[in-house]
């Protein structure tokens, strides 16, 4: 039997460099067809649509924040006004609580006055024996 006789080496060269060029041609055949064009055209319509689509969320969490802030401001502007509601009735029931106790000793100074000349006229008619 003989042996296996293969291509010369400058042949293997040769069609390896072939069998690129051909890959490569093919390659270039691919990437330039109208095929390609669509696909870049709608990857580029899905991407603008995906960027408007977040322009859209960012703006409502925008106005969602907004409306929060607006929201906690007026809370707490109810709470300040609660709170100075408050303080008014508290002063107005501190100062109708001085205008009692201040009757009730006028009142109760009255009274000892009449109980004290009461005391004195009696003892002035005890004196004098009437």
């Amino acid at each position: 039997m003989s042996g296996y006789k293969g291509l010369a080496p400058q042949e293997r060269q040769s069609n390896a460099a072939a069998a690129k060029k051909a890959m490569l041609d093919r390659f270039r055949a691919a990437s330039e067809g109208p095929a390609v064009e669509e696909r870049l055209k709608a990857r580029q319509a899905l991407n603008e649509a995906r960027e408007q689509r977040a322009a859209e969320r960012e703006a409502a969490k925008a106005k969602q924040r907004a409306e929060q802030a607006a929201q906690a401001a007026r809370a707490a502007e109810l709470e300040a006004q609660t709170k100075r509601e408050a303080e008014e009735a508290a002063i107005r029931a501190a100062a109708e609580k001085a205008d009692q106790e201040a009757a009730l000793e006028l009142e109760q100074k009255a009274a000892r006055d009449a109980r004290y000349a009461a005391r004195k006229a009696a003892k002035k008619v005890r004196r004098r024996g009437f």
